[in-house]
């Protein structure tokens, strides 16, 4: 079934059992996907299970029935959790580092700000709307679960956490220059948590990298270009899918 028809819904699900679908995803269902009762969907529950279901009411809140579960061994797991770090843009393009990392299988996003960054304004309505975007991504690309985006941190609590991860990826552009697939394949551990972590648009001062990296952070160089921020994370996710397949 296309992608366009994958919705998530929250609790564990059973066959036979009533879910509803409301928000934006009923207004989609109904006046988007013009589905009529007896269409099927595929839904998604916080167990990560995928089932087939039968639209039986639409209206506000879209009402079906799951009707079988779908079990797709084309999609192994992955033995390698990535979060990002990211120090927060200016503008939106946050959304874009939310879509395209949702894509990319990105598990968590832990937004940030530090010394240079520009943006630091994190309210509830901009987090929220991030929230949304990682939803958005995840049924568009047909992951099985939807990334979650954490509230803005300072860097002093972002460093704290490092220590929940088994290797920690510090993009810097004054990183000593090596090859990155090969700087890559030296830092990945064969399974485990990673943090990849981006920096702001005038870049992480030398008193933050240091401090990076005195708690195990391995410092990667992307290369000659100085790439923007909303960028390099993307970079970093498709250089390590590349390295891991």
């Amino acid at each position: 079934m296309i992608a366009a028809r994958r919705f998530f819904v929250e609790g564990a699900k059973e066959i036979g059992e009533s879910v509803e679908i409301g928000g934006a995803d009923a207004h989609k269902i109904a006046n988007v996907l013009r589905l009529t009762p007896g269409d099927r969907i595929v839904v998604i529950d916080s167990a990560a299970r995928t089932f087939t279901a039968a639209i039986a009411a639409l209206g506000r809140v879209v009402s079906a029935t799951i009707e079988e579960e779908i079990f797709d061994e084309r999609v192994p797991a992955a033995t390698i959790r990535i979060d990002v770090a990211q120090a927060v843009p200016k503008g939106r393009r946050m959304d874009f580092v939310v879509e395209k990392g949702s894509e990319l299988g990105v598990e968590s996003f832990l937004p940030f700000y530090c010394e240079r960054s520009v943006g630091r304004d994190v309210g509830a309505e901009k987090a929220a709307r991030w929230q949304r975007i990682a939803r958005a991504a995840a049924q568009q690309c047909g992951r099985k679960s939807v990334p979650a985006v954490l509230e803005a941190m300072p860097y002093r609590t972002l460093l704290e956490r490092f220590g929940e991860y088994d290797a920690v990826l510090f993009a810097w552009e004054l990183a000593t220059p090596a090859p990155l697939p090969r700087r890559l394949a030296e830092a990945l551990p064969a399974s485990g948590r990673v943090l990849v972590v981006v920096g702001p648009e005038g870049g992480f001062t030398h008193e933050e990298a240091e401090l990076a990296q005195c708690r195990g952070a391995a410092m990667l160089w992307l290369g000659p270009r100085v790439l923007r921020t909303d960028t390099a994370a993307l970079v970093l996710l498709a250089v390590i899918g590349a390295v891991m397949s």
